[in-house]
């Protein structure tokens, strides 16, 4: 079996070829454009049967994966901190350029068992790009609202609200009479901030129409949930990709950061946030907790007990997170079976 490494880049693409004794066979360096899959599939011809590992598959290495999928290919995802690793502890040369960095991707494709292999895109591809899309909307306007909130502050005595809407911040400006120059150019810069505003809050709607859509076409049971509605949804199934991925509900709470970390020392065993795994996983299983903290659930009740037993607020909210996790967890799993 031989295996064909890939260190991806925008303009070029450099692939190694590898037998089972880590030798180098061969390599190349392609150009990225329309004619890279037929140009790395014809450097490979005479190395059969192969794997391909494409270091970050479902990032910069994307596009290209696809390509070789598509070609009846079988390509692995192979993480850029692992890579990384191998190319660390090379013996031989560890600097750090684009052939070193494709044999290295080549080394993790073939001692690595537990490597993701790259499927066609399907549904779930579609949800993380409306979340991300939701994402960046969001910041966007958060963005937005606090510089006009921050204008409107230097305009208005004893300042507005904390939670500014744009209906709020329009009738605010349309009150406002300045007299001076100043005045004139604080006010807009304010109009411009609330136009910015508004036209995030209609793409969000309008978004928010699409995720709907794509949620409901998922089929997917993680919605009977409480607190998990189309835009968590989107973001848990989105973010979550290949449930399969996870062995345990164990090792999907470690990778959506509702699993403490071991911060143990000698005689003295401890526990400390998880402050690492995928953020937005993590925000998403946060609303959800303090959607049901809010509301009569069985989550709240669990919540109270914690609190009851001693423990602070966040501790609580930590460990109802995690049961949330193994919960989304659990539907995830029998989607994927069903």
């Amino acid at each position: 079996m031989f295996t064909i490494g890939i260190d991806p880049h925008k303009g070029s693409h450099v692939a190694a070829v590898l037998d089972e004794r880590e030798q180098l066979l061969g390599e190349v360096r392609v150009r990225a454009d329309r004619r890279q899959r037929e140009r790395l599939l014809c450097f490979a011809q005479p190395y059969t049967p192969r794997v391909w590992a494409i270091e970050g598959a479902r990032g910069l290495g994307a596009l290209l994966a696809q390509q070789l999928v598509a070609a009846g290919e079988t390509v692995l995802d192979v993480p850029v901190k692992l890579s990384t690793r191998v190319r660390l502890l090379d013996n031989g040369c560890a600097d750090k350029n684009d052939s070193h960095d494709a044999r290295s991707a080549a080394i993790v494709g073939m001692r690595h068992r537990n490597l993701g292999v790259v499927t066609f895109e399907t549904n779930t591809s579609v949800l993380r790009l409306l979340a991300k899309r939701h994402h960046d909307l969001t910041a966007r306007r958060t963005q937005a609202i606090c510089r006009l909130h921050a204008v409107l502050a230097m305009m208005t005595a004893g300042g507005l609200p904390r939670l500014l809407s744009a209906e709020r911040a329009g009738k605010e400006l349309a009150r406002i009479r300045p007299t001076d120059s100043v005045g004139h150019a604080r006010h807009l810069a304010a109009l411009e901030l609330l136009d910015e505003v508004r036209h995030a809050d209609a793409q969000l709607a309008t978004l928010r129409t699409r995720i709907v859509a794509a949620v409901a076409a998922a089929n997917s049971t993680v919605t009977a949930i409480h607190g998990v509605g189309p835009i968590v949804a989107a973001y848990l199934i989105g973010y979550t990709g290949d449930i399969a991925r996870f062995p345990t509900k164990g090792h999907y709470a470690r990778y959506n950061a509702t699993a403490p970390l071991n911060a143990s020392s000698g005689p003295n065993p401890r526990h400390r946030l998880n402050d690492r795994g995928n953020r937005q996983l993590n925000h998403a299983i946060h609303i959800a907790a303090v959607t049901q903290i809010g509301h009569d659930t069985p989550g709240r009740e669990y919540y109270q007990r914690k609190r009851a037993d001693g423990h602070s607020d966040n501790e609580a909210l930590r460990a109802l997170k995690r049961r949330i996790s193994d919960a989304v967890y659990a539907r995830l799993c029998a989607d994927a079976h069903r």
